[in-house]
């Protein structure tokens, strides 16, 4: 049970950067529309990269340095797209209310949690090889810390998956939309930009 703490906090650590996924989750919140599909689809997915990480996958992930390119060009692509997307939705007035009337679909909602968890290579560096290397650490205990880790995801998306929800009624107004998109959009280029140019690995 030693190793629960350490794979919660690490995967905490992991987590809890502004990325491409945590900013739709909180987007979503703050419709409130489909938000416990998403927090669910986006922790179970890490749990699954993790358990899949600790089990060997990682080690195998790093010896097909191709897949993470695939990965790599897919989500480039997909995050621009999304970036468009979110600029386009900031320069309309109006658009987006904290009913969720423009948060989408439920099919679209969850492709588009999907694409950001699946099509972003730094979620298998981050998930599969690095917390299933930390992880096998551990030995015989290493399903523990997956555990921790595991938690640290859930607990992470129900907070601000729900926390935005529950915040969503003091931001109504059409100018924290704009604000909002406008930051999504830099944060989802920032990411293409990076995955673009930097070494993976």
């Amino acid at each position: 049970m030693i190793a629960v703490l350490p794979g919660f906090l690490a995967g905490l650590s992991l987590i809890v950067a502004i990325g491409a996924q945590n900013a739709f989750v909180i987007r979503q919140g703050l419709t409130k529309k489909h938000v416990l599909t998403v927090v669910a689809i986006c922790a179970i997915s890490d749990a699954l990269l993790i358990a899949l990480g600790v089990a060997g996958l990682g080690a195998a992930i790093a010896g097909l340095p191709w897949l993470l390119e695939a990965i790599r060009w897919f989500g480039v692509a997909y995050l621009t797209w999304f970036a468009i997307r979110s600029i386009r939705s900031a320069i309309k007035p109006g658009v987006l209310d904290s009913n969720g009337s423009a948060s989408g679909s439920k099919k679209k909602v969850v492709a588009t949690a999907l694409a950001l968890t699946f099509l972003n290579p730094h979620v298998y560096l981050d998930t599969v090889i690095l917390l299933g290397s930390i992880g096998n650490q551990f030995a015989e205990d290493r399903w523990f810390f997956a555990a921790g880790a595991m938690t640290a995801s859930f607990v992470w998306f129900t907070s601000i998956g729900f926390g935005a929800k529950a915040a969503s009624r003091f931001m109504s107004k059409p100018i924290f939309w704009r604000v909002l998109d406008s930051i999504i959009a830099v944060i989802m280029i920032t990411i293409a930009l990076y995955l673009a140019f930097a070494k993976l690995g």
